[in-house]
This record gives C-alpha cells, sequence and structure tokens, in this order.
C-alpha cells in the first residue's frame, strides 16, 4: 500500500505540531515502514505545505525549502511528480521563476509537453512559450 499525505499531514511532520498529531503521524509512517510500504506527497501539496510554512508559520523561503529536502531525504515518504527535481535546482529560494512556478512548469512539460506564460523569467526554461 502506498498513502498519499495531505497538506495538515506533511505540516505536523515538518513543525512537529500539535504534538499530538505529530505522534500519531509518526506512527503511521512507522506502521508503513514495517509493512514494506512507503508514504508519498503530491507537487500540490508540497506547494500548499511551501506557502502555509511562510505565511501561516513564518518560515522563510530558504527554511521552507530545507524542510521539504529533509522530509524526502530518508526515502521514507517519497515525492510525485517533478518536486525532487524542482527541489535540487540551486539557489531555488531566490531563483525567478520560483519554486512553484517550476512545479507548474515541470507538470506542464511532462503532461503537455509546454507551457505558455506572460512571466519572461519562464523564458529561461525549456519548453516555455511566452506570449
Amino acid at each position: 500500500m502506498t498513502a498519499g499525505l495531505d497538506t495538515s499531514v506533511v505540516l505536523r511532520l515538518l513543525l512537529g505540531q500539535p504534538a499530538d498529531q505529530t505522534a500519531r503521524a509518526v506512527a503511521f509512517l512507522d506502521e508503513l515502514a514495517r509493512q514494506g510500504h512507503h508514504a508519498v506527497v503530491a507537487d500540490l501539496v508540497v506547494a500548499e505545505v511551501y506557502f502555509a510554512l511562510q505565511y501561516h508559520y513564518g518560515v522563510s523561503k530558504k527554511d521552507a525549502l530545507v524542510g521539504l529536502r529533509r522530509l524526502f531525504a530518508d526515502g521514507e515518504i517519497k515525492p510525485l511528480g517533478v518536486v525532487a527535481e524542482v527541489l535540487a535546482v540551486s539557489g531555488i529560494a531566490s531563483a525567478k521563476p520560483g519554486f512553484v512556478d517550476r512545479l507548474i512548469h515541470g507538470a506542464y512539460v511532462a503532461t503537455a509537453g509546454e507551457m505558455v506564460t506572460f512571466e519572461k523569467a519562464a523564458n529561461k526554461l525549456k519548453s516555455v512559450r511566452v506570449l
């Protein structure tokens, strides 16, 4: 069994609060691992977590990205989509286009082949048409 984690679960794992919910999330992951399974996180959840960490918890972009990298580091939780590739971009905390724009771009290139935008900064990415 593979289980997809929602934003609320990922936030508990990253923040450790509330402690009772964090403990339940960790116990769930431990049970999955004992059964030889793992959890996954979709790009959309990662984007939501990234923004929630900044706007609701006051975490900097850089620290939010560090936390997300750590979340996937041991392989117990696996990223779906393109998030692993985007998290590996050097200087992603201040890159233009930014983290979430690159998640969107990666999803479109993987599924549609091209992304169309008005954002000039996206021109440095492959398979982009700036109108």
